[in-house]
């Protein structure tokens, strides 16, 4: 049924491959099916204007898609001088994802900053973002416990996100861009490893949906997430 001949439940292949870059804090090309996304962490001893002297730490997110991630051309939002709506979006919502997973004063008053490039788009940008960057920032913070400038972990959990959505009438995990673009409803489940919700973005896309359908969904966004968390301990470590 799914084009891709996956079960409805069925994510598709996941791998990450950290040290990927050389002078990055922290680094991790996930690759989850076609779509792959480079995200490396930097570490700054500063912190922005507005949190400063509070000894609250800061994790913070770019993002971006080179031009030919897609099948045809994109031009550089460089090109333009600006950043369209849906970049802005999308790493605000990576920003403020990883930082529900950390605690702010053990991190100390330092920025984290994860910037996520998309080589390759084949649907769940967003949610591959997520998941590799969290990782990345795994293996910066590692880096600072280990050389003593913090004390205590400052990450709470895994943080990881998957999309889910109705598909031929049929609830569907992790959707690729043929899914994607068909779905009648579309949803971006984000949740720490435990299963705690941090952010769900779902709307229809020309159907309506259910209480039942939306429970439906989070069982299978419940799952994924819970596969992917344990893809990226075993990555980290």
């Amino acid at each position: 049924m799914r084009p891709s001949g996956r079960e409805l439940s069925e994510m598709r292949a996941v791998s990450i491959e950290t040290g990927f870059t050389k002078h990055a804090e922290g680094s991790a090309l996930i690759k989850m099916g076609d779509t792959h996304v480079l995200c490396t962490a930097t570490i700054e001893e500063r912190v922005p204007p507005f949190i400063k002297g509070s000894g609250l730490g800061w994790v913070t997110a770019e993002y971006g898609m080179l031009p030919r991630a897609t099948n045809t051309r994109m031009r550089r939002e460089a090109a333009s001088g600006k950043q369209g709506g849906r970049t802005v979006e999308i790493q605000r919502l990576i920003g403020r994802a990883l930082r529900a997973g950390v605690d702010r004063v053990a991190l100390g008053e330092r920025q984290i900053t994860i910037d996520c490039d998309v080589l390759q788009a084949d649907g769940g940008t967003r949610c591959a973002s997520i998941t590799g960057g969290w990782v990345a920032l795994r293996l910066a913070v590692n880096k600072l416990m280990k050389a003593g400038d913090i004390v205590s972990d400052p990450l709470i959990s895994p943080v990881a996100a998957v999309s889910c959505g109705i598909y031929a009438g049929q609830p569907v995990l992790d959707l690729d861009y043929p899914e994607d673009s068909e779905a009648g409803v579309d949803g971006n489940f984000i949740m720490m490893g435990d299963g705690q919700l941090i952010e769900i973005q779902m709307s229809a896309e020309g159907s309506t949906f259910s209480r039942d359908q939306m429970n439906n969904l989070m069982d299978l966004a419940e799952k994924g997430v819970g596969e992917l968390a344990a893809i990226q301990l075993a990555a980290a470590t």
